[in-house]
């Protein structure tokens, strides 16, 4: 017998209720848990997946022909943020830049060869690290490669974002990057209080930034992304209202809001960071702020982290049950394979996920080989698809009909996941959740800890290298 109270009223497909925020339940739901950018995560990923797997799964992907996209990852900086959790490569030496450019080139044709040359480029991201550390011929060079293999659009129907730091990347790059086809483009702020930009190591003036800003309108780019990280040392509710009250007034198209994960353990440069990092509580404070503020000012929240203004396509996507969720975060794009090049990028591909080698001297070897870079990865299994498919939707739309998965997977929901309804029952009577007969819903105070809901569902949630993400607050 299913144990959940069964509530009257279906679920809806997404909701539209005001966030509502309880900071004793963020307390008491603060565990650790992936942000389920994939399922299963790349905790799972497997050293004996290799080069053969992911050739399998790329024949099967060519066979389709259907449009893919493609992660581009650049690990150099020439700075370091003492927050960074990214796989990144420290340096001022530029001439880095140039061997990796050269096997990036070797990569993006081999890739081509496997998935076949001349498929449609639906989305394209640069990430890092720093892209912009890359000089202007070599982001050119890139591109012309890309564009050798793939059909890309000029008419701005895809969405090309890159990630930039304002610091190293002036009006001038940015118009030259809006001429080679980017369209979106993704700004690093954190945070405008100059005692916190000193205490992580990223001291970035709001002109500056608003300049890159005003760079990116003057030149077309359809949307622009500010990253804003709150649970730095020194920060309070006053002092980063005082952020938000910038960023409202330069009004980006989108914002990731993102928590800081304290892991000095993992990552050594964090360990540099002042004591002064906010509690729980204070955490909560910030959360409180940073919702009460973006709401009133318009923003959609889109879930785990991300606000988007109401015509934004994150927004509209949202509302018509088409938005989609890869290692990018949110997407508005169909659900097509995504090809990762560079050192430690993640594809997926067909039903593999793949990640390459992470040190630069593997990822040199392997590609001077002959060969691609793939170090690890994962083949899913069905049940792998069903939970996929069910943690994907309640990410993206906060909602759940069980009929829709039934269809799609020809199972009985309510049998196949009894033991993961049962344990329902805490998040449904602490208001987290709703479930009726027909599906679930997220409730106001669970769309915040949507992560909390969404694990349920993780067969592999109690492994020992989920212990090892970051909390949800």
């Amino acid at each position: 017998m299913n144990p959940i109270p069964i509530l009257p009223t279906p679920c809806a497909n997404a909701p539209d209720d005001p966030l509502a925020i309880d900071a004793h339940l963020l307390s008491r739901y603060d565990i650790s848990g992936p942000r389920y950018t994939s399922y299963p995560t790349a905790l799972q990923f497997r050293d004996d997946f290799g080069a053969s797997d992911y050739a399998r799964a790329a024949a099967q992907s060519k066979r389709t022909g259907k449009p893919v996209s493609l992660y581009l990852h650049v690990p150099f900086c020439d700075t370091v943020c003492f927050y960074c959790a990214c796989t990144k490569i420290v340096t001022n030496n530029r001439a880095h830049a140039d061997a990796y450019v050269q096997r990036l080139h070797a990569e993006i044709a081999r890739q081509a060869s496997l998935l076949g040359a001349g498929r449609a480029l639906a989305q394209m991201h640069w990430g890092g690290g720093t892209p912009t550390f890359l000089s202007l011929e070599q982001i050119t060079s890139l591109i012309d490669a890309i564009g050798r293999q793939f059909v890309m659009s000029h008419d701005d129907s895809a969405e090309y974002a890159i990630e930039i730091d304002p610091r190293s990347a002036g009006p001038a790059s940015i118009r030259a990057l809006r001429a080679l086809g980017f369209n979106r483009l993704s700004i690093g702020v954190q945070d405008f209080d100059p005692r916190v930009q000193e205490a992580i190591h990223r001291v970035q003036p709001r002109g500056l930034v608003e300049a890159t800003l005003d760079a990116a309108r003057s030149c077309g780019f359809k949307s622009v992304n500010f990253d804003l990280i709150y649970g730095l040392p020194h920060q309070t509710p006053e002092s980063f209202s005082n952020t938000l009250d910038a960023v409202i007034e330069m009004a980006p198209e989108r914002l990731s809001v993102f928590s800081y994960a304290h892991l000095p353990q993992q990552f050594k440069m964090q360990r540099c960071l002042p004591d002064a990092l906010p509690d729980g509580p204070q955490k909560a404070g910030l959360l409180q702020t940073i919702v009460a503020r973006l709401t009133a000012a318009g923003y959609v929240y889109i879930g785990m982290d991300h606000f988007a203004r109401p015509d934004d396509e994150l927004a509209l996507a949202q509302a018509a049950g088409t938005l989609h969720r890869n290692f990018q975060g949110y997407s508005t794009r169909a659900d097509c394979d995504l090809i990762g090049v560079g050192m430690s990028a993640i594809g997926r591909i067909g039903d593999s996920y793949a990640q390459n080698a992470k040190t630069l001297k593997t990822y040199y070897d392997a590609i001077d080989a002959g060969g691609l870079a793939i170090a690890r990865g994962v083949r899913l299994n069905q049940d792998d698809h069903i939970r996929r498919d069910v943690i994907s939707r309640l990410m993206c739309h906060m909602a759940l009909e069980f009929s829709s998965i039934e269809q799609a997977h020809d199972i009985d929901f309510v049998s196949y996941f009894a033991g993961e309804l049962g344990e329902m029952a805490d998040l449904v009577a602490d208001g987290l959740v709703a479930v009726d007969a027909h599906g679930l819903r997220v409730l106001p105070p669970g769309r915040l800890l949507v992560r909390v809901v969404a694990q349920v569902f993780d067969a592999y949630r109690r492994s020992a290298a989920n212990a090892r993400c970051a909390k949800v607050m």
